[in-house]
């Protein structure tokens, strides 16, 4: 058996998380990916770009600080193999190269600024048949701060994906026109006419927070029945009473509304009664992107 570890670093527009995975190879068996260790940090750098177009200097700071520790983590981890995503905020930030640049050289860490599509790809290379059953169709919604990134699985293989600027941040500050909840809808409603029975597969912090506070067993899906009466419970709350009552992160509190409208929606638009919540994203895709350079490279 060899085992060897990989880190991926999201750096979104709500904030910055490195996972750890362990690769676990053994001759005829199928490999096995393991999160070792996860840590997030709350830098909102959409805050900043999706008003002003730029990183403000408090935040390339913290984000440089978050860097350097990435940086040690991973040294102490012996991870071999590392890539680095920054998606929404940074791709739409005037000084998103600058800062890239700063952070290659304070840190030694190397950012890919990656556009949506490329997003949507790198999170379509999650095994999904280990998460839920593949001889169905799904629609898998990944909501970020920035953007809204859906993936149409049937039988197990990808027939269409798009990303959206549709995200937690971004309606916080009210800067999602109309003709964008439009697009999104035109775009589930005409992708997925063809087929019957569609189910929800859910990714991002809020919607894993939704699940783990529904105490529903993994693998299980939450209904639109639940989702919605969630989500109606989150508006009859102020922010305070979110932090203290349900229990959320401060970072978390404000964005999970907007997520849970956005989930909500998706699932109305392609006729889903269910929704599947099986913790993965862009740092799971990273991570299989890393696997199969190494196995292209062999």
């Amino acid at each position: 058996m060899t085992i060897e570890k990989y880190g991926a670093i999201d750096i979104g527009s709500n904030a910055v998380r490195l996972l750890i995975s362990s690769i676990h190879e053994e001759s005829g068996k199928t490999t096995r990916f393991k999160k070792t260790s996860l840590v997030r940090v709350p830098i909102r750098l959409g805050a900043d770009v999706f008003k002003s177009k730029r990183v403000s200097d408090e935040n390339i700071v913290r984000m440089l600080d978050a860097m350097q520790a990435y940086q040690l983590l991973m040294k102490t981890h012996k991870v071999v193999r590392y890539k680095a995503c920054a998606t929404s905020a940074m791709r739409e930030a005037e000084n998103g190269e600058e800062i890239v640049t700063l952070i290659k050289e304070q840190t030694g860490i190397q950012i890919d600024i990656i556009d949506g599509k490329n997003e949507a790809a790198i999170i379509a290379m999650t095994d999904l048949h280990e998460l839920v059953n593949t001889d169905a169709t799904y629609l898998y919604v990944d909501v970020g701060g920035g953007s809204t990134e859906c993936t149409l699985y049937d039988n197990g293989k990808t027939i269409t994906s798009k990303s959206f600027k549709l995200g937690t941040v971004r309606l916080l500050n009210d800067l999602v026109t109309d003709t964008m909840w439009q697009d999104m809808e035109y775009w589930i409603k005409d992708s997925t006419k063809d087929y019957s029975r569609i189910s929800l597969i859910g990714s991002g912090g809020n919607i894993n927070n939704i699940f783990k506070n529904s105490g529903k067993t993994v693998g299980k899906p939450l209904s639109f029945l639940y989702l919605s009466s969630y989500y109606k419970l989150l508006n009859t709350l102020t922010y305070e009473e979110r932090i203290w009552e349900l229990n959320l992160n401060h970072d978390r509190a404000d964005v999970i509304i907007p997520a849970a409208r956005i989930y909500l929606s998706a699932m109305k638009w392609c006729g889903a009664k269910d929704i599947y919540v099986p913790k993965i994203g862009l740092s799971d895709g990273i991570i299989k992107s890393l696997y199969n350079e190494k196995l292209n490279n062999v």
